[in-house]
Parts: C-alpha cells; structure tokens; sequence
C-alpha cells in the first residue's frame, strides 16, 4: 500500500468524494486507511468505566485505500505514487505526475 499516515488524500469515490483530509491510520494488512473528516459516521455512547465521551458521538470508519489519491505538493491534485532509488540507495516515494519526492 503507498498510503501512509500524514499524507493529504482526496476522496475519489463514494458519499465523501471531493473531500480533502489527512490519513490518521492506515492499515495495510485490510487495505484501508482512516481519513480526517471523511467517512464519519454516528454512534450512540453509553456510560462505561474510563469513557469520559457519552452521547451521539462522530467517529471516522475506514475506507480502502483505493478510493483515495494523494495530493500532490507541487500543483495540488491527485496523483499516482511511484518509487525511486535516491544517491544513497533509499527507495524514496515519489508523485508520478511532478516528479517531486513525497
């Protein structure tokens, strides 16, 4: 998975799609990452022992990683991932459509 926690993504699919936020987790093994501000569903907290939120709470559900893009820094949309090999040999993410490391 080329997503990782911090990156800006948009939304491309789904009730959310256009949204902009910041990937919080991301989990690879299921192919999903939790997105800031995206997907953010309602549930009803009770009183438990060390909860101190009760009420109609809004928590973020995860989507698959593939309805998301990272935003890209230098022009500010969409954009693949890909990878390089910098001098010292560390593989760096990089945007496909720029060019710019990541």
């Amino acid at each position: 998975m080329k997503i990782r926690k911090g990156d800006r993504v948009r939304m491309l699919s789904g009730k959310d799609r256009g949204k902009e936020g910041e990937v919080m987790f991301a989990f690879p093994a299921q192919g999903t990452v939790i997105v800031d501000g995206v997907n953010v569903a309602t549930k009803h907290q009770g009183p438990r022992q060390g909860i101190m939120q009760t009420g109609i709470i809004d928590k973020e559900m995860p989507v698959k990683a593939s309805t998301v893009a990272v935003i890209s820094p230098a022009d500010g949309r969409p954009t693949r991932v890909g990878y390089r090999f910098d001098t010292d040999g560390r593989k760096v993410r990089i945007c496909r459509r720029t060019g710019v490391d990541l």
